[in-house]
């Protein structure tokens, strides 16, 4: 049976499974417009996602070949995995935004295997072990990163911009930019008045940027031909910010489910790293590499129960944190260590009847 819920107002959400994720599923919502149904998200590219996707909307007396558009909050395959498939079943198009489209375009034109090399050097860089470096050069010398996610994902054909309202027949979804997830994430905002009559200005699909009960993934830009320094975690903090100040009604985010008060919820997740940034820089008071940084920091189980590849996503984290200290003062690489330490800048004495400035966030 498909798992279809209604959000009224001509709204609905989809459960497309992703293949053996904790995740489960993607939230793909529908949304009724004057030329037909539009997507937001489309769910992984696997039979069984499709199949769901397929009856998902035969249960709402539609069906794949009448898709209008698809709009993508971001690229990662469990949103973006499906749309080449939808376009070529419907004519639908795609839209996204300019930053992830590079990053679309980047992975179709990339040589296999650069990704997995390029991977491997940067682990090395940030103190990973012989033994979890290992696979990556196996899997590179094997040719197994024709397999990966994305490599082979739709090139978009229309482009988000933010603060625009998209083109969309009858109804008023206006993009905003939230990076730090991805590059070119977005959350796409309903000014219309709730159906329910919730107080508050209308309501948000959030993608992966704002989620009820789980913190987003905040790890760096990766781009093998780019040396640019990013600051993820701190384009994360300002977007939640610019949310929170939106005031909406209801969140409609791509896991787990629907929820209110996201003033409360984006609180709480800036609180989140502001805690997260002052644990790490209590335990920079000596020198650690990003691999031993991320083994000491808290996840959602112990750092010898985390799998092979979680623990590549969880050092990228660990480096957008250690990015955003960096680039307060607060914390900096030991100078000649190979590979990279960082260490926390100590506190000079604030000068008499001067205040020593507040938070770490630099919000």
């Amino acid at each position: 049976m498909p798992d279809v819920t209604e959000h009224g107002g001509g709204v609905w959400s989809l459960r497309v499974p992703i293949p053996d994720n904790p995740l489960g599923h993607t939230l793909v919502h529908v949304l009724d417009t004057d030329r037909g149904p539009v997507l937001v998200d489309t769910g992984w590219d696997d039979p069984a996602s499709w199949t769901a996707l397929a009856e998902g909307m035969g249960a709402l007396g539609s069906s794949i070949d009448q898709i209008h558009g698809v709009v993508v909050t971001h690229h990662h395959p469990d949103h973006h995995g499906l749309s080449g498939q939808v376009r070529e079943a419907s004519g639908a198009w795609i839209a996204m935004h300019a930053a992830d489209t590079a990053v679309v375009r980047r992975t179709r034109e990339v040589e296999p295997g650069v990704w997995l090399e390029y991977l491997g050097r940067k682990l090395a860089a940030a103190g990973a072990p012989e033994e979890h470096l290992a696979p990556l050069l196996a899997a590179r010398a094997a040719g197994r990163a024709r397999a990966l996610p994305g490599l082979r994902t739709a090139l978009p054909d229309r482009e988000i911009v933010p603060g625009e309202l998209l083109d969309l027949a009858g109804r008023r979804l206006r993009a905003i930019w939230t990076p730090g997830h991805t590059p070119g994430h977005v959350c796409l905002h309903l000014e219309e008045e709730h159906p329910g009559r919730r107080p508050g200005h209308g309501r948000l699909f959030s993608g992966d940027h704002l989620l009820p009960g789980i913190t987003p993934h905040v790890g760096l830009y990766e781009d093998p031909d780019d040396a640019t320094v990013t600051d993820p975690l701190g384009d994360y903090l300002d977007s939640l910010e610019r949310i929170g100040r939106l005031g909406v009604a209801e969140v409609l985010p791509a896991h787990q489910h629907s929820f209110t008060d996201a003033r409360s919820r984006v609180a709480e997740l800036l609180a989140h790293h502001e805690d997260r940034l002052s644990g790490l820089l209590a335990l920079l008071s000596t020198p650690h590499t990003p691999w031993q940084l991320a083994e000491k920091m808290e996840w959602n189980r112990p750092w010898d129960l985390i799998p092979f590849g979680s623990r590549t996503i969880a050092v990228s984290e660990a480096e957008a944190h250690l990015r955003r200290l960096v680039k307060l003062g607060r914390a900096e690489a030991v100078a000649g260590s190979d590979p990279v330490s960082y260490l926390a800048v100590r506190d000079l004495p604030a000068p008499p009847g001067e205040a020593r400035p507040g938070g770490i966030t630099g919000r």
